[in-house]
C-alpha cells in the first residue's frame, strides 16, 4: 500500500482526522452490494464524503470491536420509549 499525502481514494478533500498533517493511506477496496447500499446511504445521512464515512466507519468498527474483546458489550436504544439492547455483531 502506498502513502499518499492531500488526496483520497475518492478524489474528494482529505480526511478530516483531527490529528494535523499525518499522511494518508491509500487503499482499494472491494465493496459488496449490501456495504456499498450503507456507504451511500451513510453519505446521505451526514453530507460526509465517501472517505470520511469509511474512515469514521472503521474507528467504530475497532473501537466495538475493543470493547467485545475485552469483555464489555454496547447497547443500543433505536426508540426513546424502548428498552435498551445488547449491539450483536455478526
Amino acid at each position: 500500500m502506498s502513502r499518499t499525502a492531500g488526496t483520497t481514494a475518492d478524489g474528494g478533500r482529505p480526511a478530516a482526522s483531527g490529528r494535523g498533517t499525518a499522511p494518508l493511506e491509500r487503499v482499494t477496496v472491494n465493496l459488496t452490494s449490501r456495504a456499498s447500499k450503507a456507504l451511500e446511504t451513510a453519505v446521505e445521512l451526514t453530507g460526509d464524503s465517501k472517505t470520511d464515512s469509511i474512515n469514521r466507519a472503521l474507528s467504530v468498527y475497532a473501537y466495538v470491536e475493543q470493547v467485545l474483546h475485552e469483555g464489555g458489550s454496547i447497547l443500543v436504544q433505536g426508540d426513546p420509549d424502548a428498552a435498551p439492547q445488547k449491539l450483536v455483531i455478526f
